[in-house]
């Protein structure tokens, strides 16, 4: 009996911390560089070792997300920091609850040898766009840093055609262009592109890329072992970069190109390190910043648009001991 009472508890000692939980991430566009962290915490088993069975689902069309996170459908949704503070406003119940990536991805991109060599030249110019609303906010603010306004260009909306419009001289600058990804598309097809940086005209630096999901319907404990296969797999990158691609890239053959190559090297340094770490100060200003563009009504306290899960977590642990 006594043999049998000791292979039973090394049983139970075999068995994971927690059971497998299934949760769904949707993506904010089909598998790219930008999301990395997630791909190879899946491929090196990251997400299994925190107990958890994660689908990691590309939309059918990138508006859905946040909606279908809204609407109880999906556990997780990859989006877009100034665009949460957007749809919070409009309603939808949703809050960031962990960042991919950690700085602004978005640029106003020109020709390197085109008439815009400095923000100043913008004026009397076109200026392509995909998304209205914040992306003119952006534009808003890049022009008074040359004392100029949105009367002085022509927004012009070019759809998701941002690169090759601005090759056919059809605009003379995009915003909304990934510097990671836009750049080296544009030197592929022959022509060579400038960034101007948002947060350096300007513009509150901000996440480019975080993890959102519903209040209503978030697990805690579950979203703090998500994030830990993520941080992991951030770490693992930066740690083995060339076997961290050759884990990725084999993933799908389209992957394996030059585009997405280079976009791997420009995209590896701005992962965040610690996917739940919330800066508060980061979402109040760019939420301020939304207010003075007159995009937003009033000013929403931080803790409306995003949550910090590790200070949630040490919250519960010093509400056990006190007890």
């Amino acid at each position: 009996m006594k043999h049998l009472t000791l292979a039973a508890a090394f049983a139970m000692l075999a068995l994971p911390a927690h059971a497998q939980d299934k949760v769904t991430l949707i993506l904010d566009w089909f598998v790219n560089p930008d999301h990395a962290p997630i791909i190879v915490a899946q491929e090196k088993g990251f997400f299994a070792e925190e107990g958890l069975e994660v689908e990691v689902v590309a939309p059918a069309d990138p508006s859905d997300p946040p909606k279908l996170v809204a609407a109880g459908r999906a556990d997780y949704a990859i989006s877009y920091q100034p665009q949460l503070h957007l749809q919070v406003h409009e309603g939808l119940p949703l809050k960031r609850v962990g960042t991919l990536v950690a700085t602004p991805l978005n640029c106003l991109m020109v020709k390197a040898d085109g008439p815009v060599q400095e923000i100043a030249d913008l004026k009397g110019k076109k200026i392509g766009y995909s998304v209205s609303g914040v992306e003119e906010a952006l534009v808003g603010q890049i022009l008074k840093t040359a004392g100029l306004t949105m009367q002085d260009v022509e927004m012009v909306n070019v759809n998701w055609s941002l690169s090759p419009a601005l090759i056919a001289g059809q605009i003379d600058a995009t915003i909304g262009a990934y510097r990671n990804f836009e750049l080296t598309q544009m030197r592929l097809e022959g022509a060579e592109g400038k960034c101007f940086f948002v947060e350096e005209q300007g513009v509150p630096t901000y996440d480019e890329l975080i993890f959102i999901a519903n209040p209503a319907d978030l697990d805690l404990d579950r979203t703090r072992r998500l994030l830990h296969a993520v941080e992991r797999g951030a770490q693992y990158m930066v740690n083995h970069p060339e076997e961290s691609w050759e884990l990725f890239s084999a993933t799908a053959p389209d992957l394996k190109d030059e585009l997405n190559a280079e976009a791997w090297k420009d995209t590896l340094p701005r992962f965040s390190q610690s996917p739940a770490a919330l800066d508060q100060g980061r979402y109040a200003r760019f939420e301020a910043f939304l207010h003075e563009a007159g995009l937003v009504d009033g000013v929403l306290p931080v803790s409306d648009l995003a949550l910090d899960v590790g200070a949630q977590d040490m919250g519960a642990q010093d509400m056990g001991a006190a007890q």
